[in-house]
């Protein structure tokens, strides 16, 4: 949640007071109709009886169905905080938003839409914005344990940090439409496009920190990714395995060529794009004819 500046304290107390609610009530509301760009909140808080959601000149859901009362209050208190923003907004809100949070021991948040607008009413987090200032505002953004990721689709970038320097991605000519993080204690991250699953390591790296890396070394103790090796193009999730010789074919030509096909076969299984049975039949496929 962000802090309140002195002028955003001032206004929560006034409304406090005038609706008869706590501080603490109306400061996550404040927070709730910000992030929906002063038009929408989704809100869960004991004195509007749990979650509820507000737009701004459409339906007010609260958990008491039928408590009127309670609907016209969030009604008007969440009209008079969008008035309250619009009139202390800074730069103007684009985008709508949208987010999702997952709590436990593996803490998630995703939106999309733009997050933390300037506004007089909170003191600017200078960790907000810590991608690259030239790719301006994110289409999505979010966060895994201590993974940050932002997602730039008009200019197919996508920028990561684990908190020290950002590594920025060309995401090519995916789509991005997910992210999520391998699970078993790794850094790196799956992302969901119109080829299906793609793994981060996968993309092409423009730049850590404003510097392009060396095409051949990276420094793997800082990276976000789990696998940092050489950035390979990505590829749709449907891959197909190399050629292996049928039994009424010619077998390979040499003990070469057969260890060249196993270590394809060995790259598309570490990758994910074959199963280990299907490697393993391969692999014995192969022996077989030496």
């Amino acid at each position: 949640m962000p802090n309140l500046s002195s002028t955003g304290q001032q206004i929560v107390q006034s409304l406090a007071s005038r609706y008869g609610l706590s501080t603490d009530a109306v400061t996550h509301m404040l927070t709730a109709v910000y992030y929906g760009n002063g038009s929408m909140a989704q809100f869960n808080h004991p004195e509007f009886c749990g979650s509820g959601q507000w737009m701004r000149g459409g339906m007010t859901m609260v958990s008491d169905l039928f408590n009127n009362n309670l609907k016209n209050l969030v009604d008007n208190l969440c009209n008079d905080i969008a008035n309250e923003l619009a009139n202390h907004q800074t730069t103007p809100f684009s985008g709508s938003f949208q987010s999702q949070s997952q709590g436990g021991m593996n803490s998630q948040a995703q939106s999309s839409g733009q997050m933390g607008s300037a506004n007089s009413l909170f003191v600017p987090d200078p960790t907000t914005n810590w991608w690259p200032r030239e790719l301006g505002t994110p289409t999505s953004q979010g966060s895994q344990n201590s993974l940050r990721y932002a997602y730039f689709a008009d200019k197919h970038r996508l920028a990561v940090t684990t908190g020290g320097t950002p590594w920025v991605y060309d995401t090519l000519d995916h789509q991005i439409g997910g992210f999520s993080q391998q699970q078993g204690g790794g850094q790196s991250i799956l992302l969901t496009s119109q080829y299906g699953t793609v793994d981060l390591s996968t993309l092409p790296v423009i730049s850590r920190d404003g510097t392009i890396p060396a095409p051949t070394s990276m420094s793997t103790d800082a990276a976000p990714a789990e696998s940092q090796a050489a950035p390979l193009e990505s590829q749709p999730a449907n891959v197909s395995m190399p050629d292996v010789p049928s039994d009424s074919g010619t077998p390979p030509k040499s003990r070469e060529d057969v260890i060249e096909t196993l270590e394809r076969l060995g790259a598309l299984k570490d990758k994910g794009y074959i199963t280990d049975e299907e490697f393993a039949n391969k692999k014995s496929e192969l022996l077989a004819r030496l």
